[in-house]
């Protein structure tokens, strides 16, 4: 049998556990598992794209399990009364493929991208950086502000969306954080003046520039999330060339990253490399470091595992037979054997 995990199974989770509580495990067994790196089959994800998204499916597996997680990108899903993204996912045992959980993605999805992102700063950012600004305010931003929140430190956003009704959504959300101050800017330009971190998570398909190299401050950390796409990216060419970049899987990477129009021989950075202590991460206060985060599956391989977890010990999840139950393994005839004799001649 296989246990379906649905959205309120997963609201029940952080209601019960508490956000910060759920993000901060998350963190931590990111790192766990990107220090497991060379353990897991690794590929970059299968899209197939159209004139208005993509379809992803993203797949990896260790020893003991298989993951692998279908997503969708479609930034005009929202005037449908559709999420731009939506996801789910699923585990199933390499000894027998046996699948063991299915499970919804769309939320847990935005839980771990933020997990990841702070993963990667708390190497990445200058250690005392407490102001973060944030461009893009749709449904990524929350997660993102939140985390950075909870677990970095970050007690000023400095807030921009070229939709005011995002923002105003983002700071209505937030209005009831303790300790955590929303500026409301008109441009990236002033949103990103003075700020420690930028994050950017906008939701256009398109090779957009959103940040330049103008804008740039010694020592800022930029946490790139929105270009996870061929053809779809937000930093400026000189942005890149002024930094130290760092990625997830280089092979996806480069594919689908802020460095997708960069030249083949543009140096990055392995972030496991860099939690593995085989590579450096930040130099100096001055340098400018940029995570080109596009997402990938060891992180989805991540959360599903924590969220089967937490299923299990608060008694949450369905038990669904997804696949046939049989008496003899090599009857699968014998299911449909009474529905067949029932039909007419």
């Amino acid at each position: 049998m296989t246990i379906l995990l649905r959205p309120h199974d997963i609201r029940h989770i952080v209601q019960q556990v508490g956000l910060a509580a759920v993000l901060g495990k998350l963190e931590s067994c990111l790192r766990d598992d990107f220090l497991r790196w060379e353990e897991f089959d690794k590929t970059a994800r299968v899209a197939t794209h159209s004139s208005v998204g993509v379809i992803e499916l993203m797949p990896v597996a260790d020893d003991s399990l298989y993951a692998f997680k279908y997503v969708n990108g479609h930034p005009g899903n929202p005037k449908l009364g559709l999420p731009t993204v939506m996801a789910f996912g699923a585990l199933a045992e390499v000894l027998t493929g046996k699948p063991i959980v299915l499970s919804e993605l769309t939320l847990t999805t935005a839980l771990r991208t933020a997990a990841t992102s702070v993963l990667a700063a708390r190497t990445l950012a200058r250690p005392n950086s407490r102001t973060m600004a944030l461009i893009g305010n749709g449904s990524q931003s929350e997660f993102q502000a939140l985390a950075f929140h909870y677990l970095l430190g970050i007690d000023e956003l400095r807030l921009y969306d070229v939709d005011p009704a995002a923002t105003q959504k983002l700071v209505q959300n937030l209005s009831a954080i303790s300790g955590l101050r929303t500026t409301v800017c008109h441009s990236t330009a002033e949103a990103v003046t003075g700020a420690d971190i930028v994050t950017t998570v906008t939701a256009d398909k398109t090779n957009a520039i959103i940040l330049e190299k103008h804008m740039l401050e010694p020592g800022m950390h930029i946490n790139a999330v929105g270009g996870d796409c061929p053809g779809k990216t937000e930093l400026a060419t000189d942005v890149l060339l002024s930094a130290t970049t760092f990625v997830e899987f280089e092979e996806q990477s480069r594919i689908e990253g802020e460095i997708q129009h960069m030249p083949a021989d543009y140096p990055v950075k392995l972030l496991w490399k860099v939690l593995a202590g085989e590579q450096t991460g930040r130099h100096s206060n001055e340098e400018i470091t940029v995570f080109d985060s596009v997402g990938f599956a060891l992180e989805d391989y991540t959360a599903l595992r924590l969220m089967q977890e937490y299923a299990q010990q608060h008694g949450l999840g369905e038990t669904i037979e997804l696949v046939p139950d049989l008496q003899n393994p090599k009857n699968l005839f014998g299911e449909l054997l009474g529905c067949v004799e029932k039909q007419p001649i």
